[in-house]
């Protein structure tokens, strides 16, 4: 039986990927100086990072051959989920694309209580509202929702369930190995997005080798590290919670961006920002329950 992390390694953990991921924007604003369309950096990077994995996948095939549906379900709801996230983000209106993609914590909250059958308390309730709200706020309140519905917008709405669903998926199958669930998402994203650069939704990028080796390097470092950080800390607590958490990335993009690039929040964002931190930790200084070591029903035992 395998021995547990300490309580609150996987906060730590999680939090430390959703900051990585809250900075992304810093070497995805240079790649796409340099040339390159969202799909492109997206099929290149994830390809990369599948491949620097394929070692851990084969030397693990003997936990995983015979539970292939969770790999599977990664691949195909991973995949779908960064690849619908980068569309959205390269044909729509960022805050727009930002207000529909953090509705992501209560599908994560609900996903986890339907098919994980995930407790939800008062306190987790209110870290819902909380993070909720406080996103609402941080990108704008009724201003960011205002305009038609488009595919734009559908596809960073489906982009959060996607996302809810992957972490579901990760933490319901606890005994096929992280670095496997990982191989099985980042390969997934680079099939979608090379089937999608074939079909010719993408401008054709003209590639310089050495700038696609930045690409290579941002795959291989920066998305490597973030989305295992992440992953790892989703497989070791509720769904419910980790979805919380991971609005840090929203609050860690805001602060960069006033930092680094000179941008200023309006009192309205400052009050979401508040509301998002106050429901990070209430998640992060909860109790870990007994629940948290293994989840109380699993789609794949």
């Amino acid at each position: 039986m395998r021995t547990p992390p300490p309580a609150h390694l996987p906060i730590i953990v999680l939090l430390t990927g959703s900051v990585l991921w809250g900075l992304t924007w810093l070497p995805l604003k240079w790649l796409n100086g340099l040339g390159f369309e969202g799909v492109a950096v997206t099929t290149i990077a994830f390809g990369t990072a599948g491949l620097l994995l394929l070692p851990a996948l084969y030397r693990q095939r003997a936990q995983w051959l015979d539970r292939r549906t969770p790999l599977i379900l990664v691949a195909l709801i991973g995949g779908y989920a960064n690849l619908a996230f980068a569309m959205a983000m390269i044909y729509g209106e960022v805050v727009r694309v930002m207000v529909l993609f953090y509705l992501l914590p209560a599908w994560g909250v609900l996903g986890g209580r339907i098919f994980l059958g995930e407790r939800i308390d008062l306190a987790r309730w209110l870290a819902v509202a909380l993070a909720l709200t406080g996103a609402f706020f941080v990108l704008g309140g009724v201003e960011a929702l205002k305009g038609a519905i488009t595919w734009v917008d559908v596809m960073a709405l489906t982009a959060g369930m996607g996302l809810a669903g992957n972490n579901l998926v990760f933490r319901a199958d606890q005994h096929v190995p992280v670095p496997s669930k990982l191989t099985a998402m980042m390969l997934g994203g680079f099939g979608m997005g090379a089937l999608l650069l074939a079909a010719g939704v993408q401008p054709e990028t003209v590639l310089f080798v050495p700038d696609t080796l930045w690409v290579a390097a941002y795959g291989g470092i920066w998305l490597m590290a973030a989305t295992a950080a992440t992953q790892w800390g989703v497989t070791h607590m509720e769904a419910g919670r980790a979805s919380i958490l991971i609005v840090m990335e929203l609050v860690t993009a805001v602060g960069s961006a006033m930092l680094i690039a000179g941008e200023r929040l309006e009192p309205m964002e400052w009050f979401g920002a508040t509301l998002i931190f106050a429901a990070t930790l209430i998640e992060a200084t909860r109790a870990t329950s007994p629940a948290e070591a293994e989840p109380e029903q699993t789609p794949f035992s």
